[in-house]
């Protein structure tokens, strides 16, 4: 065994590659940049609607935390929301006014989750979620309740061009 083997020991060929990333296999860490900011990808919530998937990947910017928003229903479905502050309760309404917008229900229904990083609180739990957009689709309205708490999220639809990431491992 030469001299400088010994030194600086022999290199390992068991290093794992790094995968490439699509907006499905996105993992904590990840750095994911989005209208000239870098957000570091801090959890995950995966929802299963009777087989029906989608994915919210949470970002967190140096002034503000985001949502991905993942859906693939023959085309890919992307979408940023912010959470917002709205009193609401049961019954979740079919039509909900916020910020000089109407929304209008497109869809409702219960996920089981699976979660990843921050979100792991969630893991395993339902969620029963309701969907919302203004009439010109550009707008969207995101309400899920868990257990007992009813949080709204405000967002729009993205394209992927918009979308870069850097792998972390």
């Amino acid at each position: 065994m030469s001299f400088l083997k010994r030194l600086f020991g022999q290199k390992s060929n068991t290093a794992k590659p790094v995968e490439e990333r699509n907006m499905f296999n996105l993992q904590v860490n990840d750095i994911i940049t989005y209208d000239l900011e870098d957000y570091k990808l801090v959890g995950k919530i995966s929802y299963d609607d009777h087989g029906f998937k989608w994915h919210a990947y949470q970002l967190e910017g140096v002034s503000k935390t985001i949502w991905l928003s993942v859906e693939m229903d023959d085309e890919l479905y992307l979408g940023i929301y912010e959470k917002v502050k709205m009193k609401l309760q049961e019954p979740i309404p079919n039509m909900i006014k916020f910020d000089g917008t109407t929304y209008h229900l497109d869809e409702s229904g219960s996920a089981r989750v699976t979660s990843i990083g921050r979100n792991q609180n969630v893991n395993g739990m339902i969620c029963e979620y309701y969907d919302y957009c203004d009439d010109e689709e550009e707008k969207f309205l995101s309400v899920e309740k868990w257990g007992s708490e009813i949080e709204a999220s405000a967002g729009y639809a993205i394209e992927e061009y918009e979308i870069k990431i850097i792998a972390s491992n």
